[in-house]
C-alpha cells in the first residue's frame, strides 16, 4: 500500500485534480465513464421522447390547419408564440403539474418543437401536386387512405427536413433540463460551469455535438429508406 501511494504522489496530480484542470484529459473519460455514460442515455431519452410527442401533438394540428384554413394563423401563432416562452419560465410553470421529473422537460421541450414540426408538416403536405391527389381519388382514394398512401410519401422530404432541425435543436435545448435536475448532459455541463470543471465542462459540451451529428444521420439514413424513389434525384 505504501508503495502504490508513493508511486501515486510521485506521478502528481491527476490531469483533472483542482491543481491542474485541464481541458483535455482522458483519464476523466475513463474515471468518470459511467457518469458520461448515465447523462448521455439520459439526453437520448429525452430528446427522442421530446421530438416523439412533438410529432404527435404537430400532425393533427397541421391536418386541422390544412382542413381549416382560418385557423391556420391561429395554430402557427400559437406554435410560434410557445417558442418564445423563455424556458426558465415555461418548465417552473409545468412543475406545479408535472413535478421536478423528466416528464416536464419533455413536455416543455415537445411544446417548444412545435414551432418546427407543425410549418414542416403542413408545408409537405401542400407540396403534394394537385394533379396527384386527383388521380388518386380518381382510382377510388378515400381522404384516409390518400393522407397515408399518397400524401404523407410524398411529403416526407420535407416533414423529415423539419424533424432534422427540431432534432437538433431538441438536442441543445434538453441540457436546459438542468434547471429541475433532468437535463442530461446538460447537468454536467451546468455542474461544470459552477465549479470550473475543464474536463467534465468539455467532454459533455462534445458529446452534446456527437449526439446531435449521430441523430441527423440516423434521420438522413431513415428518410433514405422511407424515400427510395428520391436516391436518384440526390447529388
Amino acid at each position: 500500500m505504501t508503495l502504490l501511494v508513493e508511486a501515486a504522489a510521485a506521478a502528481g496530480p491527476s490531469c483533472y485534480s483542482r491543481l491542474t484542470n485541464e481541458w483535455i484529459c482522458g483519464q476523466y473519460l475513463t474515471d468518470r465513464r459511467d457518469e458520461l455514460v448515465h447523462a448521455t442515455v439520459q439526453h437520448v431519452e429525452i430528446t427522442v421522447a421530446s421530438v416523439l410527442l412533438g410529432i404527435a401533438i404537430a400532425f393533427p394540428l397541421a391536418l386541422l390547419a390544412r382542413r381549416l384554413p382560418r385557423l391556420e394563423s391561429t395554430v402557427l401563432g400559437l406554435s410560434t408564440g410557445i417558442y418564445t416562452i423563455p424556458s426558465l419560465a415555461l418548465f417552473p410553470l409545468l412543475v406545479p403539474f408535472t413535478g421536478l421529473s423528466a416528464e416536464t422537460v419533455v413536455i416543455g421541450l415537445a411544446l417548444y418543437a412545435l414551432t418546427i414540426l407543425v410549418r414542416a408538416i403542413l408545408e409537405g403536405l401542400r407540396a403534394v401536386p394537385d394533379d396527384v391527389r386527383e388521380s388518386a381519388v380518381g382510382l377510388g382514394y378515400g381522404a384516409g387512405r390518400l393522407l397515408l398512401k399518397v400524401e404523407l410519401p410524398l411529403a416526407l422530404p420535407v416533414i423529415m427536413a423539419g424533424l432534422r432541425v427540431a432534432t437538433v435543436s431538441t438536442v441543445a435545448l434538453t441540457t436546459v433540463g438542468s434547471l429541475v435536475a433532468y437535463g442530461g448532459l446538460g447537468n454536467l455541463i451546468k455542474d461544470g460551469v459552477q465549479t470550473n470543471f475543464r474536463a467534465e465542462l468539455l467532454a459533455a459540451c462534445v458529446l452534446c455535438v456527437v449526439l446531435a451529428v449521430v441523430l441527423d444521420i440516423l434521420i438522413v439514413l431513415t428518410q433514405r429508406f422511407l424515400t427510395p424513389w428520391t436516391r436518384g434525384a440526390q447529388v
